[in-house]
């Protein structure tokens, strides 16, 4: 003789339903309250969704790039595999900060983070920085970001 579950099969689907169901939308509802659908543009007031990052935006608005450049075109690499698998990389890294309430009241850049701006750097003044970069050879580690930290956000 088999012994029968405590729910039987047809009680197991439906535990297993109402927790997907469940899960699928808090999903759906925190994706819709953290407006992550504005993460995938290059609008850049995706950006300012969070509170930590309103001084960057109006310094972004009050720079020599806000006329040429967005966030994305320095904080991401190119391409669009790099420039997603950065913004999610970094996205999730943020919405674990918020969540377990572990950021610095003043942002930091990571270390990857700064070689891909420093990369962007390189690429849009690259004729500038070749004349720059072949009178310094004795400081190499001289990055753009040493002497224009400011230059994006003021």
């Amino acid at each position: 003789m088999r012994s029968q579950s405590r729910f039987g099969s047809t009680g197991l689907v439906l535990v297993l339903g109402i927790t997907v169901g469940l899960l699928s939308g808090l999903g759906v509802f925190t994706f819709g309250y953290a407006k992550g659908g504005s993460y995938m543009t290059n609008d850049p007031k995706a950006c300012a969704n969070c509170h930590v990052m309103q001084a960057q935006m109006a310094g972004w608005r009050k720079g020599s790039h806000r006329s040429v450049a967005v966030c994305n075109d320095c904080h991401t690499p190119p391409g669009t595999v790099g420039k997603y698998a950065t913004k999610a990389l970094n996205g999730f890294w943020h919405s674990w900060a918020f969540t377990t309430g572990r950021f610095p009241d003043e942002i930091q850049i990571t270390g990857r983070n700064h070689q891909v701006t420093e990369s962007s750097c390189v690429k849009c003044h690259a004729a500038l920085v070749d004349g720059i970069q072949s009178t310094r050879n004795h400081r190499a580690g001289v990055t753009c970001l040493s002497c224009h930290a400011r230059v994006g956000h003021q």
